[in-house]
């Protein structure tokens, strides 16, 4: 089996995907504080549906990275929690979203400067 992200069927791909996925992102920085239920991820996550976040959270636990644990109560009560190795992307995630929240003024510029009339050359020249 080839093991380069470059490689079209290579596994560690799939993980990047998952741990470069705005919605695992923030769903992992979030549980770095500790474990939340389902409505409290969902109302900290502005934008996000319900599908996504119930994907997300699926997702997630199904190559290691948080667990569910539900509690034998009336409502039942779902908490999810960063697993040991869901601990070990805190840096790395919690890199992006510092650079994100760092730059965003540089790339709001930039995209700018992009967008304005007469800077990208048009479609017919290439």
């Amino acid at each position: 089996m080839e093991t380069s992200v470059y490689a079209k069927d290579c596994p560690s791909r799939q993980v990047l995907d998952r741990i470069g996925d705005t919605w695992s992102v923030l769903v992992v920085v979030l549980l770095a504080h500790g474990p939340l239920r389902y409505t409290e991820l969902a109302k900290r996550i502005e934008g996000v549906s319900p599908k996504m976040l119930t994907q997300t959270l699926r997702g997630l636990e199904r190559d290691g990275l948080i667990t569910r644990t539900v509690h034998a109560v009336v409502p039942p009560r779902v908490d999810y929690e960063l697993t040991k190795l869901g601990l070990s992307l805190l840096d790395l995630v919690g890199a992006l979203e510092n650079w994100a929240e760092t730059h965003i003024g540089d790339v709001l510029a930039a995209r700018a400067a992009y967008d304005a009339p007469g800077v990208r050359p048009s479609a017919a020249t290439g």
